[in-house]
């Protein structure tokens, strides 16, 4: 092998090092980054925190508390292909949200986000005082010394779900109920998607109505659209941008078919230990993904989108299968454990902000 070589591959082995282990933000030279391509590689300074330091951590999500026993899932870091995510610093989160509130508005997975930034803050500043409440379906978690409210509202469609003579009634063409308690927030992520799938005994609703029409059950997909379209239009009629930052979650993934990533006989996420290598998922992005991005390209006021699907799809590893709130009973390939994926969903959420 030529000297040439040898010194091209150490210049290589070098610049690929230093990049990953840069704290700052790092843009390639001529390009722009893009957070959401990357791959997952080891770090052995993962995770973020303790999970058994954080006196928030929800049992569902707790999933070494549950008796998980291996632990590889927790030491992997996103790397983006063009730059370097700023590590996630709580007391930096802070000081730059001083004074103001931020709501996550969706469903579990919405949760799950907020479970992950509580701890990720509370490991930076354990000692830094702190409150609680619960007011109907909006939780509210406020580091007193810093005057920051961290808020999660249970909203798993966005669209108003009504009691009405025939039963519950989910109006896709209106959010007028639910926006009530989005207004004066200073950071809004909403989500929804998982629950428009909900048949049988935990669908929450009867009937579907949009304008005068009353349907007993509609395509879900087409329900989805409606209701994003009208979120959109709220976004764009309602939304004050010079008094607030909006987000979305993104759709995130579940993993209970083994086909999509190679593994035929795999039917859930039980006994999965270590991501999918490289940037890109096998069984491709579900279809909920480009409804909500059509509907988000309708809106001409700010908003970022998480688009945290692929880097999550890749993490077939991440879910707490029987490790989760039922346990055995149960197989949750839906949720994520925490420490994990939700974390670096909350990083790329820092480094926004």
């Amino acid at each position: 092998m030529s000297m040439l070589v040898l010194t091209l591959i150490f210049i290589y082995n070098f610049l690929v090092v230093f990049q990953q282990q840069a704290g700052a933000v790092t843009v390639v030279k001529g390009s722009k980054c893009d957070y959401f391509q990357g791959s997952w590689v080891a770090d052995k300074t993962y995770p973020l925190y303790n999970v058994s330091s954080c006196p928030f951590i929800e049992r569902e999500f707790n999933c070494q508390n549950n008796g998980r026993p291996d632990q590889l899932y927790l030491h992997y870091r996103w790397q983006p292909h063009a730059c370097n995510l700023q590590r996630f610093d709580g007391r930096d989160f802070l000081e730059k949200m001083r004074g103001k509130s931020i709501m996550f508005v969706g469903d579990s997975l919405s949760r799950n986000q907020w479970n992950s930034l509580v701890c990720l803050i509370h490991s930076a500043v354990p000692s830094a005082k702190y409150t609680t409440s619960l007011l109907g379906d909006v939780a509210t978690l406020t580091f007193t010394e810093y005057g920051v409210k961290v808020m999660r509202d249970r909203n798993v469609f966005l669209v108003d779900l009504v009691r009405e003579k025939i039963g519950n009634v989910l109006i896709l063409d209106s959010v007028e109920q639910s926006s009530k308690l989005w207004n004066g927030i200073d950071v809004v992520v909403f989500n929804t998607w998982h629950w428009w799938n909900r048949r049988g005994p935990t669908q929450p609703w009867d009937y579907i109505r949009v304008g005068n029409k009353v349907y007993k059950d509609m395509d879900r997909l087409v329900a989805f659209g409606i209701a994003l379209n009208t979120w959109a239009n709220w976004m764009n009629t309602k939304f004050d941008p010079s008094k607030s930052k909006a987000f979305f979650q993104g759709i995130s993934p579940s993993h209970y078919n083994g086909t999509e990533w190679g593994e035929p006989k795999a039917k859930t996420c039980k006994g999965q230990t270590q991501p999918i290598l490289g940037p890109t998922y096998p069984g491709g992005m579900p279809p909920a993904l480009g409804v909500l991005k059509k509907a988000i390209a309708k809106i001409t006021r700010p908003i970022t989108l998480l688009d945290i699907t692929n880097l999550s799809l890749l993490r077939k590893d991440g879910h707490p299968s029987i490790y989760g709130l039922t346990g055995a009973q149960g197989m949750d390939c839906s949720h994520w454990c925490l420490a994990g994926v939700p974390d670096t969903w909350n990083q790329i959420f820092y480094n926004y902000l």
